[in-house]
């Protein structure tokens, strides 16, 4: 039934007409709009690159900070542990 429908429209075929390049290039305003956004994506990568390694260099120096007042603690923890500890008393020793 729909080939009876459509059977008297014919498909359109292009014609060539000619083309104006001056309409379809983007222009000098196209060029530079692309170039501008060029730069900018440039410049924020960028910045995230930089903002990304403080971060990474704060987090190690934090680590460090940590890890040294660790030892620290653990050197005072011990000290205070071996000064309440009488060696005259220790099971290990008596032999």
């Amino acid at each position: 039934m729909h080939d009876a429908l459509f059977a008297g429209l014919q498909t359109p075929t292009p014609t060539g007409t000619p083309v104006d390049p001056n309409l379809v290039t983007p222009g000098f305003w196209g060029f530079a709009l692309i170039v501008f956004i060029a730069i900018a994506v440039i410049v924020l990568v960028w910045d995230m690159l930089r903002r990304i390694r403080r971060g990474r260099v704060r987090a190690d120096i934090r680590e460090e900070l940590l890890a040294e007042q660790q030892a620290a603690d653990a050197v005072r923890a011990s000290d205070v542990d071996d000064q309440d500890v009488d060696p005259a008393d220790d099971p290990d020793r008596r032999a």
